[in-house]
């Protein structure tokens, strides 16, 4: 399989207008949170930050496809002393415009430095929100397996009447489970949260996170062949990783610095700059590279 990394050097508002219409089974993206990365990206302020996204958000609308999945690495600052509602603003926002919030996955970073404020401890973890134009995506279970766990040793040992059927919550929730069904397995789907540590190769940019994360969720939402976008690219950790996992990918940065990272980082011998005197790409330009 023949595959294609394409990055492009520009503002996301701009770029994304180049990208076919229902053509991405994937966007993975963390954005500049409100506030933060002035010395990089500007800092968009909490009371802005809505008005700022939604065109963006807009645009991905249009291009993934109805079967493909928007998740959104995000979290809110405390202002004031309290915490900002500029996250659940953006939620409803987005719905508005025809997104449905699926899901929300939570990113427990297990290496995080402990701290005190006065009247809090540090964060140690991330909202991962879930995005779909219909109820109906494509969502690759099996592809994230993991082992059963050592609870099952004696847990499974004994089981009791109840053990053996479906009983349903005691709350009325309408949830309810079988622990007989987890004898003899040796994995298991997983929860919601994903406890992966803060480190990563990566040490050139501001929010570098690490590749377990936008792999879990490649692997989760789409297969090989399939196209994963990054409007936020950074240092570029989603396209590698979509590259390393054989899926088309596109990125868009608006630092020429981190863009030039990412391009020396990709691949050096699949690396074609297009030139546009002796070629002719009607839909590219001297910012647009491509891996093949």
């Amino acid at each position: 399989m023949e595959l294609k990394t394409e990055i492009y050097l520009g503002d996301s508002r701009d770029e994304l207008a180049r990208i076919p219409t229902d053509s991405v089974d994937l966007i993975f993206t963390s954005p500049p949170y409100a506030d933060q990365r002035k010395s990089t990206y500007g800092g968009v302020s909490v009371d802005d930050y809505v008005e700022w996204f939604l065109p963006i958000t807009k645009e991905l609308l249009r291009v993934l496809k109805p079967s493909g999945t928007f998740i959104l690495n995000i979290k809110e600052k405390v202002v004031n002393g309290e915490r900002s509602t500029y996250v659940m603003e953006l939620i409803l926002e987005m719905k508005k415009q025809g997104w449905l919030w699926t899901e929300e996955f939570i990113w427990h970073k297990k290496n995080c430095f402990p701290g005190k404020w006065s009247n809090r401890f540090r964060d140690a973890w991330e909202r991962l929100l879930q995005f779909n134009k219909t109820k109906t995506f494509n969502m690759y279970q099996d592809a994230v397996r993991v082992p059963v766990g050592d609870w099952a040793k004696n847990r499974l040992k004994n089981l009791s009447d109840t053990d053996k059927i479906r009983d349903n919550a005691k709350n009325g929730s309408g949830f309810g489970k079988n622990v007989s069904n987890w004898i003899g397995r040796e994995t298991v789907y997983p929860t919601n949260v994903l406890h992966l540590s803060t480190e990563c190769n990566n040490k050139n940019h501001s929010a570098a996170f690490p590749e377990g994360l936008p792999e879990w969720f490649i692997k989760l939402f789409s297969v090989e062949g399939d196209t994963i976008l990054d409007p936020f690219m950074g240092s570029g950790t989603t396209n590698i990783v979509a590259q390393r996992l054989n899926r088309h990918s596109i990125g868009i940065e608006i630092l020429p610095e981190y863009y030039e990272m990412v391009r020396r980082i990709v691949e050096p011998v699949q690396l074609t700059l297009f030139d546009l005197k002796n070629e002719n790409y009607d839909s590219f330009d001297e910012r647009r590279y491509a891996v093949r």
